[in-house]
């Protein structure tokens, strides 16, 4: 009895894991930010204590500070631009 339980939940986990998209399965990884610096204000990374880092489509952006982040998001543009952009 154990063993066709083992058996059917095995099956169903197959199942489920068949239904996951292929795009989730591989989703490429984002690009590595290449400056040593706020990508907002040119500020040493960590010189205001530990960098934050988020993905905005396919980069990496990294930030001194919480307000950078704020600021960044009102023009992304504006400062993708020091990335090429």
């Amino acid at each position: 009895m154990k063993s066709n339980a083992i058996t059917i939940v095995l099956a169903a986990i197959a199942a489920l894991a068949s239904l996951v998209p292929d795009a989730l399965a591989a989703a490429p990884k984002p690009k590595r930010y290449p400056l040593k610096s706020c990508i907002v204000t040119d500020n040493e990374l960590g010189s205001m204590g530990k960098p934050l880092s988020k993905t905005y489509g396919d980069q990496e952006v990294r930030f001194c500070c919480k307000p950078c982040v704020k600021k960044f998001e009102q023009n992304p543009a504006k400062y993708l631009k020091k990335l090429g952009k």
